[in-house]
């Protein structure tokens, strides 16, 4: 009797290929860059909730060796995202201003989450204030993708500003002022007569410091003197930070949290601080 043809093995690529998977990952030079990156955003992040680490208990963490780690904290401490010690590294202290470079490797999930929700609050027709800062630069790459919403963005970033220039959608509004490099802004007193004026639905507004107690700040004055203009004529002042900014506390305040309306912030936030702030009238938003 003749035996049934057993039916033939389909390979994983072939059944891959044939439930429409998406493409295979990045492989080769690129998928290293990706690794690369990603291990030394995850160092950031432990190191922000440690306060130290050590390269031996990096090399087991991420199962690589300690020549690796070393040498990716003496690339982080060169753009100055940490302290480096002999055995491993410290946080950078609360006051120091961090370059955007360095910030755009800190909790880069949970930024790309408070932009999607504060880009929903915009509405057609809108005037809105983009602040400087990492967060505001993924609201802005979310107003890019937002092509059946026609609005008004007035900010002093330049990055900002190269995101949103040839937006077909986005009337851009450029403020004056002087460079600074640190953060990719305009600032000083021109920048401020700029706004005179002008009037805005919102502003999205971010900051290195939020303290119920005190308010929302930053390290810089020149930037809080514009930051307080802002908020004076907009209609909506919007937070936008990452909970490791809650309860931090900087050099210069820029408002109390009673001029303050909206709060998005990611679910890591302190609960007493939540609800402090909604028991004072601000909308907390956990993404």
């Amino acid at each position: 009797m003749k035996k049934a043809a057993r039916p033939e093995k389909r390979t994983a690529a072939a059944r891959s290929t044939s439930a429409g998977a998406p493409p295979a990952a990045p492989t080769g030079p690129r998928r290293v860059r990706l690794l690369l990156e990603e291990r030394r955003r995850q160092i950031l992040d432990l190191l922000e909730a440690q306060g130290r680490v050590t390269v031996d208990e990096l090399a087991a963490r991420f199962a690589t060796s300690e020549v690796t780690i070393r040498a990716d904290l003496k690339e982080l401490a060169a753009a100055g995202a940490l302290l480096r010690t002999h055995r491993g590294a410290l946080v950078r202290r609360d006051n120091d201003d961090l370059s955007i470079a360095v910030k755009e490797t800190l909790r880069h999930a949970e930024k790309v989450r408070i932009a999607v929700a504060a880009a929903a609050m915009i509405q057609d027709g809108e005037t809105i204030i983009l602040d400087s800062g990492t967060t505001t630069v993924e609201i802005a790459k979310q107003i890019r993708a937002m092509k059946d919403k026609s609005i008004n963005v007035i900010t002093h970033a330049l990055n900002i500003a190269v995101l949103l220039f040839n937006v077909p959608h986005v009337q851009l509004i450029m403020l004056g002022g002087i460079l600074r490099r640190e953060s990719h802004s305009l600032f000083g007193p021109m920048a401020e007569r700029s706004l005179e004026g002008l009037r805005a639905h919102r502003l999205f507004l971010g900051v290195d410091g939020l303290d119920p107690a005190i308010g929302l700040m930053t390290p810089h004055l020149a930037e809080a003197q514009l930051n307080t203009r802002m908020i004076s004529v907009a209609s909506q002042v919007v937070a936008v930070t990452d909970s490791t900014k809650l309860k931090r506390r900087n050099v210069s305040v820029i408002a109390t949290v009673d001029q303050l309306n909206v709060l998005i912030t990611d679910r890591e936030a302190q609960r007493d601080v939540v609800d402090e702030l909604r028991a004072r009238g601000v909308e907390v938003v956990l993404v």
